[in-house]
């Protein structure tokens, strides 16, 4: 019986950091082939980390890029290794090397480069025009790159009536809630349509605003997933592919000799490349696998802590600080950071001012201590004393208003910038999804930091991430009183949320419309919105874009998040009603 013993090994890449990404290649390739594996395959751009973005527009960044490849060349024997690298010649192609025994016996260069979203690969890359076959261990391989198989009569359509029994698809794959099962069912209909064995092995790990989940599977002919990686963990996959099955569900269905024979009439019959023979083998069985997906707020939650380790760490940063106000951003910032970095690498800070209410210092004093981290108190009541006084002239005869409230929220940042550069600390912001679209917010204040953990979570789901996390722990590290208590910037007195926006239940539908979807005015108002909630939501969202350029980087766990996914214009006319 024809056989394919595949691993896929899932690992968290550095951009540019080309040796130890070799290095972490070549001892995944060592345990693949101490586990008797025929092929190991890795991810799109496993040499260079993904996304290099205009690193590759240096021209030593692509001959040290290929240094890398021949290192990890040199040191594959007994084995094939599929590889993502950056191919060179008149051009440069996002390409995958196909390696055996020292040799790189071919290479696919990706035909379909996407350039929407987070992506801008055409900014780059020219595209491949070839999708090769490989016989690999007698069986028939073909090799594609991440977008290639999301098309239906992309790479693989060639491959499989070519006689591919088995497609490696390598991906740099980013995250966003509801992706993996998206990308299940993708694959499920790519692999039943062509009756083929689909490997997909996906990248993991952060990456600025990108987290890569990893989640690599591979699906059957049958459409069915018989092995899962494990999400948000480097991971090595190896299972056992019944080829036999494939050939067997080909005889089953007459109708692909028909529709192969007019794709290879039309189009020709893609190159086929020899890279080794059948060898019967006789290998230990290997260990039963069990791996589930996370649960939406687990999944979103695992997410905030990799993209927050990675970014601190791979950044040279071995320490943060936030302010810590007693409100449930701060709070859930602060256990996604200590789950991230360990509480020794965290601290808080809490800043009360003549209108922090005691019960928000005495639950920054409960998470503190709930977590294990140390708490700095540093009142700002005279430091905004001493500004009022210094602002006396200018502000003479106006009343208390904005300014006044974000000369606070200034001050904080100030005093948490001055921490980071005394001590070499990265500043964490607090802010959510909903503050950063309406611009409840304050520039060089909260939003004053290195890196917005929770910028892309919206507020109704901060609630829930933040249930989810005690209920992992069994005991309520985020106090109650913390979850249940009225939104409050607590800049002026008896502040609420609510005075300034519409409820967070009514205001996250609105913004998920118009961000996420980019519904109409009339369409929103159709669906059953309040129509000056709508409208106060658009103004709110336009008016605010120029904060939004200046926020700093966070992590991307929705459809469409500010920055990448969005771009519009900060001098804007167009009215949306």
């Amino acid at each position: 019986m024809r056989s394919l013993r595949l691993a896929m090994a899932q690992i968290n890449t550095t951009v540019g950091d080309l040796t130890d990404n070799a290095d972490k290649i070549l001892r995944y390739i060592d345990e693949a082939r101490s586990l008797d594996a025929d092929l190991v395959t890795f991810p799109e751009m496993a040499i260079t980390g993904y996304p290099p973005e205009d690193l590759l527009l240096k021209p030593q960044f692509i001959q040290d890029n290929r240094k890398a490849l021949q290192r990890v060349v040199e040191g594959c024997s007994g084995i094939t290794a599929v590889v993502g690298f950056i191919d060179s010649g008149q051009d440069i192609y996002n390409a995958a090397a196909i390696i055996h025994d020292g040799e790189v016996a071919g290479v696919h260069h990706k035909n379909y480069l996407p350039n929407y979203g987070v992506f801008d690969e055409n900014r780059y890359f020219q595209a491949g025009t070839d999708a090769p076959i490989f016989t690999i261990n007698g069986i028939g391989v073909g090799v594609n790159i991440c977008e290639d198989i999301w098309y239906a009569t992309g790479p693989i359509i060639s491959q499989a009536y070519g006689d591919a029994e088995v497609i490696i698809n390598i991906n740099a794959s980013p995250y966003h809630t509801g992706k993996g099962k998206f990308r299940e069912r993708m694959l499920a209909t790519r692999a039943s349509d062509n009756a083929v064995i689909v490997s997909y092995t996906n990248l993991v790990g952060g990456q600025d605003e990108l987290v890569f989940d990893g989640q690599s599977m591979i699906v059957d002919e049958r459409g069915e997933v018989v092995a899962r990686g494990k999400q948000f963990q480097e991971d090595l996959i190896v299972a056992d592919l019944d080829v036999e099955a494939v050939f067997r569900t080909r005889l089953h269905d007459p109708r692909r000799r028909k529709e192969k024979l007019a794709f290879q009439q039309a189009q020709g019959a893609p190159k086929r490349i020899f890279v080794s023979p059948w060898v019967e083998r006789r290998r230990k069985p290997l260990p039963p696998r069990c791996v589930e997906p996370l649960p939406p707020d687990a999944e979103v939650y695992e997410a905030l802590v990799l993209g927050t380790h990675d970014y601190v760490r791979k950044t040279g940063f071995q320490k943060v600080v936030l302010g810590l106000s007693g409100g449930i951003d701060s709070s859930l910032t602060a256990v996604i950071a200590v789950d991230a970095l360990g509480p020794e690498n965290v601290l808080c800070v809490t800043m009360p001012s003549k209108f922090s209410s005691r019960g928000s210092i005495e639950d920054s004093e409960a998470l503190a201590k709930n977590v294990g981290v140390k708490l700095l108190n540093i009142p700002i009541r005279d430091t905004y004393d001493a500004y009022l006084v210094a602002l006396a002239e200018p502000f003479r005869g106006t009343e208390f208003g904005i300014a006044e409230e974000n000369l606070q929220a200034r001050i904080r940042g100030n005093l948490l910038m001055g921490l980071s550069n005394k001590f070499g600390w990265l500043v964490l912001t607090t802010g959510n999804k909903s503050e950063t679209a309406t611009g409840y917010s304050t520039l060089y204040g909260d939003m004053a930091g290195g890196f917005a953990v929770i910028k892309d979570v919206p507020k109704t789901l901060i609630y829930e991430l933040a249930r989810y996390r005690n209920r992992k722990a069994e005991w309520d590290i985020i106090p109650q009183s913390v979850i249940e208590k009225e939104p409050s910037a607590e800049l002026k007195p008896d502040q609420r949320d609510i005075d300034t926006l519409p409820p967070y239940e009514k205001l996250d539908p609105v913004i998920h419309a118009y961000v996420v979807e980019d519904r109409s005015f009339e369409e929103m108002v159709a669906m059953g919105f309040d129509e000056a909630i709508v409208k106060k939501v658009i103004t709110m969202v336009d008016r605010n874009e120029y904060k939004r350029r200046q926020a700093p980087p966070g992590i991307k766990i929705t459809p469409r998040a500010f920055g990448r996914d969005r771009r519009l214009p900060i001098v804007n006319h167009y009215k949306s009603f």
